[in-house]
């Protein structure tokens, strides 16, 4: 007797794609693409432009070795290592304050007291900050430590209104990071007897590590261009100053403003310096950004 595990197996087939949904096929292809190419043709034509005006600036060597000291609007000569110097420190400075903040917080938020009263608190007021425009944030700052408290125009100040703005980036990238860190891991160190807060800081944050970085990165790198917090808590020098605590000090975004007010567009010699110092701000952020998929690649948890 014939088993029905002994017949052949009949050939599926499937009906062909009608002419209505192959032309509804081609017809989304084509408009997803062309809204691609939308996106994509304002970005390249601005980063096209930056380097195609801003190369000569960089290209030589004095500037990322000198400053401006010395210089004028009309001769020709000088750098931007000042500005480069400058932009570096207030955002290492504003990353310090910033990131321990904004991680602990996140952890609070997802490992303690997510559903709690202060929890909905905290994160109500990360919603409000994220939508806080830069220039609200250095007026607060302005009216709450340089008024009030005496601290003077300075670098860190900057640095306090850039925390402003890196806080919510910090606090949203770390907890959907730890969000997606399975259950599973957790319950298998309570199981062997860990502490909670020893498996936050041997397994969770481990797991979610690579992402944190890139969030913390990637906030920086949102931060080193803002200009309003520069005009309200600090002027521009074009001499040197590694002093956070006092002084005016140079940065790239207050060079692309004083060259501006110097005549840039008109006169040939702060518009070279101009866009120079543009190209300058976006290597420093491309490199930040290469560095943040880097870092992500090294800490991503290993496959077996």
């Amino acid at each position: 007797m014939t088993s029905i595990y002994d017949r052949p197996l009949k050939a599926r087939t499937l009906s062909g794609l009608g002419r209505r949904r192959r032309a509804s096929n081609i017809v989304a292809t084509v408009l997803v693409s062309l809204s691609m190419l939308i996106a994509l043709a304002p970005l390249l034509w601005v980063l096209g432009a930056v380097i195609v005006k801003g190369c000569n600036a960089i290209a030589a060597a004095s500037w990322w070795t000198r400053s401006q000291v010395g210089t004028t609007p009309f001769v020709p000569g000088g750098g931007a290592y000042h500005a480069i110097v400058g932009t570096l420190l207030q955002g290492l400075m504003s990353a310090a304050i910033s990131v321990p903040i904004g991680v602990m917080l996140a952890i609070y938020l997802v490992e303690y007291g997510g559903g709690t009263r202060l929890g909905r608190l905290a994160t109500f007021m990360v919603d409000i900050l994220s939508g806080v425009p830069s220039i609200i944030a250095a007026l607060f700052i302005y009216a709450s430590c340089v008024v009030t408290l005496g601290l003077g125009r300075s670098g860190f100040a900057v640095s306090l209104a850039l925390v402003l703005l890196m806080l919510p980036v910090i606090e949203r990238s770390t907890e959907e990071m730890l969000r997606i860190v399975p259950t599973d891991l957790r319950e298998a160190s309570y199981a062997l007897g860990v502490p909670k807060w020893k498996t936050i800081v041997r397994v969770v944050i481990p797991t979610g590590l690579s992402g944190i970085i890139t969030g913390i990165m990637l906030a920086l790198a949102r931060v080193m261009g803002e200009t309003a917090p520069l005009l309200v808590l600090v002027g521009y020098s074009p001499a040197m100053n590694f002093d956070l605590f006092q002084g005016f000090m140079g940065t790239l975004p207050g060079m692309m403003f004083n060259e501006t007010a110097a005549g840039a567009g008109v006169n040939p010699v702060p518009t070279e310096r101009l866009w120079g110092a543009g190209l300058t701000l976006i290597v420093m952020i491309a490199v930040i950004n290469v560095g943040a998929r880097l870092v992500s690649k090294m800490f991503a948890p290993k496959k077996s």
